[in-house]
């Protein structure tokens, strides 16, 4: 069954991005009905914890496996799938094979990696999903800007995931044959640190963590349902997972879990303020994903799973739902700008309304579900350190800020030049229909999931106190929300893009292109060696090769000459030798003579 959970996403999705247009009309139906099976699928496995595997190498097998972590994971990435194709199916360039096959193939991978219980089963899935998250950014692949994008994207998290083959060759040679997760923290030493630091590479760039973070800015290329997905429950949260996933890991490792904490907790700090500075909508609800992807990573580093892994969900609907009801009305009013979206919400009030209940979510309003999974987390931060409890407990706050700013525009009345709103909601119908019921079921999970985890909360003073703190924080941002300002380095997401660029980037190109002189000027030199060489041979065919020839052609004839002259004596006659013998004694006596 496990085998099933993860076939059927992979081999529906690689059938329809291979048919091409023949199969586009039959598209969006078939890949919400495959996402419902899948769905199906993943309930029945976080009900029985199945485990499979495989023959894969010599030592090494491909292993599957739904224990307590994965069953959340594989029920929550199959659930987000599904409002997302659900919801695409509105959008008229959105129902082609290629996208809803490519969407399945990038659901599929995320199965594989959260139920993968070794290093090659991961780095498989990894690579898979890498693949399809530049397919799927790079979508409207007529834009220059989109394909850029997806170039940054994946270039950028292909350079963190060198991190994964670091760590499976120090896997080897530290004595973990298997490449099982389980067994990584028993590596000997001084192997094992290098296992731990190439994991946590893998995982910060994956999930945008500092200071990885600005390649999810330019992944907002592309359309609105992959954000949701990529947001939610993949590509972004794979990397918080594996975190969370190899947290004996980092224990073990000594210096790796305080350093993945203290990052998880700046960058839910810093992109929490880069977040409030964004004015459009997509770019805000991008770096929030950094900000609370960070209290997973935190989570991870303080050793608080259960919160980390709560958090994850909580937050998987929230986002999906935010970044669904961006992209309706990016579809439905041709903006994403926060200042022309005003009067969003009152426009369309199912969209506005539940994108409401989202924010308030993400916000950290009590009894909403971020605030109970975000409180676990800091209270896990508070057992290990002060100082961890208090930067997440600000982060939590700027959370709060930058969600009243989003909602604080959408509500705003409408503006009197309604041609400042640009309409070009072909599909508006198509929207409203096929967003009802996701909207409204990611609403109720953003909003209701968290009350049954409050029983799990053993601070509960800290429970009012993060509540008190967003009541007090959405208030004020109410009130002050249209005079937030923009500070460069923050809209800029920290300037780290230019510093990538300026450190990295051009070194790297200017080097190639150094490079690149010598490999022309190498080869150029190798071809004049040749053409030389060809020259000196065309030169001496021309003048030596003739004596040469004329004075082995006359050392042949004079040799020709000798053999006649020497066989001109062989007559065969008895006479003639008797009279030949006679002359040479002649002349033998006359010497004789002479000499005597």
């Amino acid at each position: 069954m496990l085998w099933w959970l993860v076939a059927v996403p992979l081999l529906a999705g690689a059938g329809l991005a291979l048919a091409g247009r023949r199969a586009d009309r039959a598209a969006p139906a078939a890949g919400v009905l495959v996402a419902v099976a899948v769905l199906a699928l993943a309930i029945t496995a976080a009900l029985t914890r199945p485990a499979v595997d495989a023959p894969l190498v010599a030592g090494v097998r491909a292993g599957l496996a739904v224990d307590g972590l994965s069953a959340l994971m594989v029920v929550t990435v199959a659930g987000a799938t599904l409002a997302v194709l659900a919801h695409a199916a509105g959008e008229a360039e959105l129902r082609t094979a290629r996208f809803v096959g490519c969407m399945l193939l990038f659901a599929g991978a995320m199965l594989v990696t959260v139920t993968a219980t070794t290093l090659a089963a991961l780095l498989m899935a990894w690579e898979v999903m890498g693949a399809m998250s530049w397919a799927l950014i790079a979508h409207r692949w007529r834009e220059p800007e989109s394909v850029r994008a997806a170039h940054t994207a994946f270039l950028t998290t292909r350079l963190a995931d060198a991190g994964l083959y670091v760590a499976a060759g120090a896997a080897l040679a530290g004595g973990v044959g298997s490449l099982a997760l389980a067994e990584l923290p028993v590596a000997r030493e001084p192997w094992l640190h290098v296992v731990a630091a190439g994991l946590v590479v893998a995982a910060l760039g994956k999930s945008a963590q500092l200071p990885f973070s600005f390649w999810l800015s330019q992944a907002m290329r592309g359309p609105s349902p992959v954000s949701a997905l990529l947001h939610s429950a993949t590509m972004v949260a794979a990397g918080a997972y594996l975190l969370l996933r190899l947290a004996p890991l980092l224990e073990t490792a000594g210096w790796a879990a305080p350093l993945v904490a203290w990052v998880g907790a700046a960058t839910a700090l810093l992109m929490g303020l880069v977040a409030v500075a964004q004015s459009d909508l997509k770019q805000l609800l991008a770096a929030s994903t950094c900000a609370q992807i960070g209290f997973m990573v935190l989570a991870a580093g303080v050793g608080g799973v259960a919160g980390g892994a709560l958090q994850l969900v909580a937050h998987a609907a929230t986002k999906s739902l935010l970044f669904l009801g961006a992209g309706a009305w990016l579809v439905l009013l041709g903006t994403k700008q926060l200042g022309e979206l005003r009067g969003a919400a009152r426009r369309y009030p199912l969209v506005g309304v539940t994108f409401t209940v989202g924010a308030a979510s993400l916000a950290g309003l009590p009894p909403l579900s971020l605030w109970v999974t975000k409180d676990l987390v800091l209270a896990a931060a508070l057992d290990r350190s002060t100082a961890l409890y208090v930067v997440g407990l600000v982060a939590a706050l700027v959370s709060a800020i930058y969600s009243a700013k989003a909602v604080w525009w959408v509500w705003q009345p409408p503006p009197s030049d309604e041609r400042r709103v640009r309409r070009i909601g072909t599909d508006e119908r198509a929207v409203r229909r096929n967003g009802v019921l996701p909207l409204g079921v990611l609403a109720l999970l953003a909003a209701l999931l968290g009350i049954p985890l409050l029983t799990l909360a053993s601070a509960p003073w800290e429970l009012v106190l993060s509540g008190a703190l967003a009541v007090v924080a959405v208030a004020v941002t109410w009130r002050v929300a249209g005079r937030i300002g923009a500070p460069p380095v923050l809209a800029s997401w920290l300037g780290i893009e230019r510093l990538s660029h300026a450190v990295v980037v051009r070194p790297v190109l200017g080097l190639a292109r150094l490079l690149a002189r010598f490999d022309d000027g190498l080869d150029s030199s190798v071809t004049a060696v040749a053409r030389g060489t060809v020259a000196v041979a065309q030169a001496l065919d021309r003048r030596g090769e003739g004596a040469v020839d004329g004075a082995v052609r006359g050392i042949a004839d004079g040799a020709r000459a000798l053999g006649r002259l020497a066989r001109r004596p062989q007559t065969g006659q008895v006479h003639q030798y008797y009279a030949q013998a006679a002359a040479a004694l002649a002349v033998l006596a006359l010497v004789v003579i002479v000499m005597g």
